[in-house]
């Protein structure tokens, strides 16, 4: 009666570890520009964990002293009912009342790049323009290059023509030139007119370089160190840098005292009174205690992208939603004991055979800060409703109530847990408040996710809903409270 697809379920490999963080934010103000903001760590998801289960309490896990869940520079995903509404980056962490909480700045999602229109992806297989945009290499050409034979005959402008056309020489460009020899003399054996030097018989093998009209034309000689060339040995260059070891001083063997009073070291550190002017972080405007205006939504921090996964469930029939708010809101008023006054008795005819219409029902009474929201945790999983409510006046006098429940094959409820707690005993039986619908456990399913909150306390928990049952499945903090009444 209760099945249910239980989703996809992944099996960790010792090779691929995974670390997932769960965590809420809270904030005042506009979403994207609260005014003050932190996160609270809620779960770390370890699969290398033996002991206690995968799910590590986000307060505590690695802390070096602040957890590993609240490090520098880690980034959270903002979640509403599945979908990415934001980014949050850690600044810094701190604590509150206790607790470590993180600081940061919420950013905007990344704008993904607009697709080409239908004209520009038109024009680029245009083959007209196919070679408008396209680059073409072309070969540098060089002083006493010979004429291609493609460009030798044309006449153009573009400087890669003919001889007249060709590029001048460039005056920087290095020229490579083979040392004279001894026995070379005056301008027998001269090179070509192109430069490039010439070979002879006899006993020497090589001529005099070609001048060039530039003086300032860098040239390479090879240096000879044969002791039968001892004529053409370059002369010491003035600028060439020399290095020589230094000569050791020897210090002098003379006392030296100086009085402390008149010595001053310029690097000596001084105490001084006033602010602190180390590169410490910013300090974040924080969100101290819990303000009646403050927003909640999940965070979510994964080594690994996960596609997206909407939890709201959409109705066949938009009637059918109504009918199970009216059926839930029944069972909340009858668990906070707000439950109706008996009808007036009818009154009898009298002797005029005349009877008196009934006085009308009264109208139910108000829930407060009633909040239903409808869940599709798994995909053709159904629909898990979740509906929180409390009572009017102090509170001390107020009551809460909490409602798991799903509609069964004939359209009936069924709760799955029913949780009331007490205004004058929170502490021992705290107010449940969803936050909303998250994957806790990487496996593309859903768990709930509450906060219980007490007069001095607080903590978070996360349930799963499964085959007709709503278990608890991790509560942050050392001890766990509140009685839960099933039906």
């Amino acid at each position: 009666m209760y099945s249910q697809y239980p989703g996809q379920v992944t099996k960790p490999t010792k090779d691929s570890p995974e670390l997932r963080s769960i965590a809420v934010l809270e904030w005042t103000g506009e979403p994207g520009h609260p005014k003050a903001s932190r996160l609270v760590p809620v779960a770390v998801l370890d699969q290398r964990q033996l002991e206690g289960g995968p799910l590590q309490d986000g307060g505590i896990y690695m802390a070096r002293p602040q957890p590993l869940a609240l490090a520098g520079e880690v980034e959270y995903e903002l979640q509403q009912d599945g979908k990415p509404m934001g980014l949050f980056d850690i600044e810094n962490a701190g604590q509150e009342q206790g607790s470590w909480v993180g600081y940061g700045a919420w950013k905007p999602l990344a704008v993904p790049k607009p697709r080409p229109s239908m004209s520009e992806v038109a024009r680029s297989m245009n083959p007209d323009d196919e070679d408008s945009d396209r680059p073409v290499l072309h070969r540098k050409h060089h002083a006493g290059d010979a004429p291609s034979a493609s460009t030798a005959g044309s006449g153009d402008d573009s400087g890669s023509s003919s001889g007249t056309n060709a590029p001048a020489a460039d005056p920087d460009r290095p020229t490579l030139h083979k040392k004279p020899s001894s026995g070379d003399t005056g301008d027998s054996g001269s090179s070509t007119s192109s430069g490039t030097p010439s070979t002879t018989t006899g006993s020497s093998t090589s001529t005099a370089p070609s001048t060039t009209s530039d003086p300032n034309q860098p040239t390479l000689h090879r240096h000879d160190t044969s002791d039968n060339d001892t004529a053409s040995a370059p002369a010491n260059d003035p600028d060439r840098p020399v290095l020589k070891k230094p000569k050791k001083k020897q210090p002098d063997d003379i006392g030296h005292v100086d009085s402390i009073s008149d010595f001053t070291d310029p690097d000596r550190p001084r105490l001084k009174r006033g602010k602190s002017s180390g590169n410490g972080l910013d300090v974040v405007p924080t969100l101290m205690g819990l303000p009646p205006d403050m927003q909640q939504a999940v965070a979510v921090s994964d080594a690994k992208s996960r596609p997206e996964h909407p939890w709201a469930f959409v109705w066949a029939n938009p009637d059918d939603e109504a009918k199970m708010k009216s059926a839930l809101e029944d069972i909340a008023r009858n668990a906070l004991g707000l439950k109706p006054p008996a009808p007036a008795p009818t009154a009898k005819k009298t002797a005029t055979h005349k009877s008196v219409k009934p006085a009308p029902a009264p109208p139910p009474a108000p829930l407060v800060d009633e909040r239903f929201r409808v869940f599709e945790l798994a995909y053709g999983s159904g629909a898990t409703l979740v509906l929180t409510a409390h009572t009017g006046g102090p509170l001390a006098q107020q009551k809460f109530v909490t409602l798991i429940a799903q509609p069964d094959f004939y359209g009936n409820i069924q709760v799955l847990l029913k949780y009331v707690a007490d205004g004058d005993r929170l502490d021992e039986t705290p107010r449940m408040r969803l936050v909303d619908a998250v994957d806790a456990m990487a496996d593309n399913r859903g768990e709930l996710l509450f906060e219980l909150r007490g007069q001095t306390q607080r903590q978070f928990a996360l349930y799963r809903v499964l085959r007709g049952q709503a278990e608890k499945l991790f509560v942050t903090g050392s001890g766990e409270f509140g009685t839960e009444s099933r039906e």
